[in-house]
């Protein structure tokens, strides 16, 4: 990843200019990817979804119970098939070097 990046991703100090990680060992890092994605992926969709909610609290109490549901349901499915899209999305692409067949 980019250096400027990493600056977008982690607060720095003037004093420190490390990033600051959680330190989960890298081989979990497809775990960490499931729960991130379908999170994301959950809370917009059950954003959506809530829409039609009447009133702001309304909505935000839809919103977050429904999110909830969601990011439960899909965590699992992300897990399971992020490793089957992974490899999917690799036989569907070719190396930017690579001439096609």
């Amino acid at each position: 990843m980019h250096m400027a990046a990493y600056a977008l991703l982690a607060p720095t100090t003037a004093i420190n200019t490390e990033t600051i990680m959680l330190g989960i060992p890298r081989h979990y890092s497809h775990f960490v990817f499931g729960v991130i994605q379908s999170g994301l992926t959950s809370l917009i969709a059950a954003g959506i979804a809530s829409l039609p909610a009447d009133g702001a609290m309304l909505f935000v109490r839809h919103w977050m119970v429904s999110w909830l549901i969601a990011w439960a349901a899909m965590l699992p499915v992300v897990l399971l098939a992020a490793p089957a899209i992974r490899a999917f999305s690799l036989r569907l692409t070719r190396d930017e070097g690579s001439r096609p067949a």
